[in-house]
């Protein structure tokens, strides 16, 4: 059996299919003779598609058709034969060659035998669709819409076709299934397994299509054509539908469409938050280039909507050079500037333009993606989109995608031109073939008589694979990776709209922004069509997903203080087995450290003990107070400082078991210590609001003394860190407001203020040098970008996180209310590992790099200490 080689492509973009006839072609109305095959029913034409392969298919334009009516044979109309009188018509595939249409200018008579269906009745229907023709666009897209809703009502969901006949279909729904420039219409219907699309008309390949729900891995909501009614659906890979898009008649119908999938038990989604992605991308274990197409994806570009297919930056400057230095800043494209904006020259005379409009202002106008920009660049791998976009013809020679060079150059000069690029030029998986005349078309002739074939290419690339890899190369490298960040505030952050656009030379028409214009609020179908009609040319800004500026990557350089050779490896974490179960305390036990063999842990009955290790028994016991002690650290060799509910710090020596000194720190309970190895500095927080900073720590009688700073808060002190950036010393401090404050030590000036939480900060761990991550007491783990103040991930973990502790590298743990303890990798941002600890609450948690173990101490008066064995 010949395969059809119609196409949904042959049609306009958005045109409907309805159904098709067998039957027989004639150009003059006798039978027996002309060519077999199948007439096509769309909303805007008709096509004929003959049997052989060597004949074109015909296709005839209801506004070109004069008349169309049966053919009457002496008296007698019952012939089951149409005559279809048109003034011009198109032929298409000749020799199921993929070429330009030829389009015939003459009078010409189509007469159609019908071999099943009756005459009569297909008549009907193509009048009614000639009459349609007649109209406006706006007119006749309401009324092909009426035509449609007809055949919809009376369309049955076919339940034969369905898995298993005795599942329940728990609601259906009328849908397009979009592909590029193609809507194929049908029903949706959603069972407790399984999601199935019948279309409507049987140019799809499978009568139905079947996708089941346990497969399901990706889900989002889209934007189509302005208006929020699209779902996009990926699957896994053992799937044998990979994806789907599909349009609904409105945004209830695809919420509720989505709601019922995100309910069902039988869908396991993969759900990978932004701030996890770009925390990812940032530590390096995602490259640019995926981190990009997430972006795209999230920011509702799809490779199925040429309107919003996913946009990449041009990063290259230079195609000229023999060999391509990826070392020199000259090589690159200033990436904190649209393209339009990059010739200075250019920019002053859009400006003058920009400065004599009336509002709304655009500076630019033509956009950086649309359809016929995306063509552009592959139409040598797609040239039957191209023919669809433009009405069976290909762009003039000239106006072709033929020299590298020469686009980027227009993009540079031209005053309409600032397309950016699309992710083809970076997919290394195609080796290029975009560049390529992989089809052997007939493009045409330039001007100076050469033929239209392959993209010429920058000297430095040998071949479409080579150009595209030392592009992805180029994509990856470190000039890109410092500045990638700016270009995405332009095209999907901070800098894509408002003052901060107008300030960054990057606005466009006002039409092409999400929610500039609602078109379920325009009345006026020629007002909504324009609209319509405009965006599908203009193209659209993607979906905003920062209002801050975007976080940087951090280089490997950058990156060392974070990483080490375990944490080279993304999947390093420890196996955890505890190898000693203390238990001293008579009541809660809030604080404990490990010091060589000894094991230091203060109570809240106010007792200070001490753990020797080796000789598994207790060495030191002292009640150094009548009130709870919160925290305990060492000083000195023997020295450990322990915060006390009665406002005072004790200096106790553990080797002569006795008080050293103690001193009244604060104005009320001490909450919190830290100490400074390299400066000999003690830091200390208090429910007073107050932060201290103490010089002369183990000197009798010195500590008053030694008052270096003090620091103001509103909230109690709840957590005090610190880091050093450039040797300077800056101290941070957490608040039971859920702020974070920034101090630094030489000013005592406050350098930032960051409200990161909205409950009491239970931990505050330095990652690397700009990057910090906090707990708070409701769940809530956040890591913020000190150099932007933003919050690159949040995350609601599982349990209520009551203390953390950093291992100096990547890892972190986290103790919960329940006794629970969580073990994350920070570098791929995921849990590793969850271990009940312990019967109560987590009080503190602390690692010790020279034996490798972990000290966790609970309200269930016990000390536990885990030995840690590293493996990956």
């Amino acid at each position: 059996m010949n395969k059809s080689r119609f196409s949904m492509l042959l049609l306009e973009p958005g045109e409907i299919y309805f159904e098709d006839y067998s039957c027989t072609m004639n150009m003059e109305i006798k039978t027996g003779c002309g060519q077999q095959g199948r007439l096509k029913l769309c909303s805007k034409s008709l096509v004929f598609e003959p049997r052989e392969w060597a004949h074109p298919l015909i296709k005839l334009h209801f506004k070109e058709c004069i008349d169309i009516d049966t053919v009457l044979i002496g008296s007698s109309k019952d012939t089951n034969m149409i005559k279809v009188k048109v003034k011009q018509y198109s032929e298409m595939l000749e020799e199921n060659i993929l070429a330009p249409y030829k389009f015939i200018y003459e009078n010409m008579d189509f007469v159609f035998l019908f071999d099943f269906a009756s005459a009569d009745e297909c008549l009907r229907q193509m009048q009614q669709l000639l009459r349609a023709s007649t109209l406006h666009a706006p007119e006749h897209n309401s009324m092909v819409a009426t035509i449609l809703h007809s055949r919809y009502t009376r369309m049955i969901f076919d339940t034969v076709m369905m898995e298993d006949f005795t599942e329940k279909i728990i609601c259906e729904f009328q849908t397009e299934k979009i592909s590029p420039l193609v809507r194929h219409q049908g029903k949706l219907a959603l069972t407790p397994t399984t999601l199935y699309f019948q279309p409507f008309s049987n140019v799809e390949n499978s009568p139905i299509l079947k996708m089941k729900l346990e497969h399901m891995k990706r889900i989002y909501k889209r934007r189509f054509l302005l208006r929020q009614v699209g779902l996009e659906i990926y699957c896994a890979e053992e799937s044998p539908i990979s994806h789907i898009y599909l349009s609904f008649q409105s945004e209830k119908d695809r919420n509720r469409a989505h709601q019922i999938l995100e309910d069902s038990p039988n869908v396991k989604l993969d759900r990978v938050h932004i701030e996890e992605m770009t925390l990812q991308w940032q530590n390096g274990v995602v490259s640019n280039f995926d981190y990009l197409m997430h972006l795209n994806c999230l920011a509702d570009r799809s490779n199925n909507d040429l309107t919003q297919y996913p946009v990449f930056p041009w990063v290259i400057a230079d195609y000229t050079s023999e060999t391509l230095d990826l070392e020199s800043v000259q090589t690159f494209r200033n990436l904190s500037k649209p393209m339009g904006a990059l010739n200075p020259d250019r920019l002053e005379k859009l400006l003058e333009r920009y400065h004599e409009m009336s509002d709304p202002k655009f500076l630019y106008g033509s956009h950086y993606s649309a359809p016929g920009l995306v063509l552009f660049y592959l139409v040598r791998k797609y040239p039957q989109y191209m023919l669809c976009l433009q009405n069976g013809r290909f762009d003039h020679p000239d106006r072709m995608f033929n020299s590298v060079k020469d686009v980027y150059n227009n993009c540079l000069k031209n005053m309409s031109d600032f397309k950016e690029l699309v992710p083809e030029f970076y997919d290394t998986s195609a080796n290029g073939d975009f560049l390529e005349n992989m089809y052997d078309i007939d493009f045409g002739e330039r001007h100076n008589g050469s033929k239209v074939d392959n993209v010429s290419l920058p000297p430095w690339a040998v071949s479409p694979k080579d150009f595209v890899n030392k592009l992805r190369e180029a994509l990856e490298s470190e000039y890109v990776s410092r500045n990638l960040h700016l270009w995405i505030d332009l095209i999907f952050g901070y800098k894509q709209r408002g003052e901060e656009a107008v300030r960054a030379f990057n606005v466009f028409h006002h039409v092409c922004y999400e929610g500039s214009v609602d078109l379920e609020c325009i009345y006026d179908m020629n007002d909504r069509h324009a609209l319509e009609v405009q965006i599908m040319e203009f193209g659209q800004v993607p979906k905003q997903l920062f209002t801050k500026p975007h976080v940087r990557k951090i280089l490997p350089k950058i990156l060392k203080p974070l990483s080490n050779k375990s944490c080279d490896n993304h999947d390093y974490e420890y196996s955890m087995e505890c190898v000693n179960t203390i238990r001293l305390h008579k009541e809660a036990v809030t604080s404990a450290l490990r010091t060589g063999e000894r094991v230091i842990s203060v109570c809240r009955d106010g007792t200070l003990k001490v753990y020797d290790l080796l000789q598994r028994k207790q060495i030191r016991s002292v009640i150094l107070c009548s009130t709870p002690l919160s925290s305990c650290v060492m000083v000195d060799e023997n020295i450990v400082a322990a915060g006390s509910w009665d406002n005072e710090i004790y200096l106790y020596d553990v080797e002569y078991g006795r008080v050293v000194e103690s001193f009244r720190a604060h104005d009320d309970s001490v909450s919190c210590l830290k100490w400074l190895q390299k400066d000999r500095l003690l830091i200390s927080g208090g429910w007073d609001g107050v932060v201290r900073v103490w010089g002369h720590v183990g000197t009798a009688g010195q500590a008053l003394r030694g008052l270096k700073a003090e620091f103001d808060h509103d909230g109690k002190i709840t957590i005090v860190a610190y880091r050093y950036r450039r040797n300077i010393l800056e101290i941070f401090a957490g608040t039971s407001d859920g702020e974070v404050f920034v101090w630094d030590y030489s000013t005592k000036d406050l350098i930032n203020k960051i409200k990161v939480h909205t409950s009491a900060v239970s931990g505050v761990c330095l990652l690397c040098e700009d990057r910090i991550v906090t707990t708070s007491e409701n769940g809530d783990l956040s890591v913020t970008d000190l150099s932007v103040l933003n919050s690159v991930y949040q995350k609601q973990v599982s349990v209520t996180i009551t203390s953390i502790c950093c291992d100096g590298t990547c890892l972190l743990w986290l103790g919960g209310s329940s006794g629970k303890l969580l073990q994350w990798n920070m570098i791929t941002v995921a849990q590793l590992s969850e271990e009940q600890a312990h019967d109560d609450l987590i009080q503190s948690i602390h690692f010790d790099c020279p034996s490798k173990t972990l000290i966790t101490a609970s309200n269930d008066k016990s000390i536990k200490v885990w030995q840690l064995t590293q493996r990956s």
